[in-house]
């Protein structure tokens, strides 16, 4: 009677253990998947953004150099503005100078 005792007892203790063990099993097999679930979108998440990293600085690098080209042409543009001006007020003051002449 006491041997049948001890041995329901030890019988429920490794039943116990054995369900530990599952169960921690069981959790530990959960938390993997989940950290390979997490790593695999936190790559996808780091690719995704290293490309829009590389599209902004491409964006970037056509801005600055269509801004520098737009520079570049008003100042031409201003120049030859700036010279056509003059040059007009010049022949201007010459036809002036010439009238005078021809009125003497």
């Amino acid at each position: 009677d006491k041997f049948i005792d001890e041995r329901t007892s030890m019988e429920k203790e490794e039943m116990n253990g054995k369900h530990a063990y599952d169960m921690l099993m069981q959790d530990l097999t959960a938390q993997v998947e989940q950290s390979e679930t997490d790593r695999s979108e936190k790559s996808e998440s780091k690719a995704k953004k290293l490309q829009a990293k590389a599209d902004a600085e491409g964006s970037l690098s056509d801005t600055s150099s269509t801004k520098d080209d737009d520079v570049k042409y008003l100042t031409d543009l201003t120049s030859t503005c700036g010279q056509k001006a003059s040059d007009f007020e010049e022949r201007q003051q010459l036809r002036t100078e010439e009238i005078e002449a021809i009125g003497k």
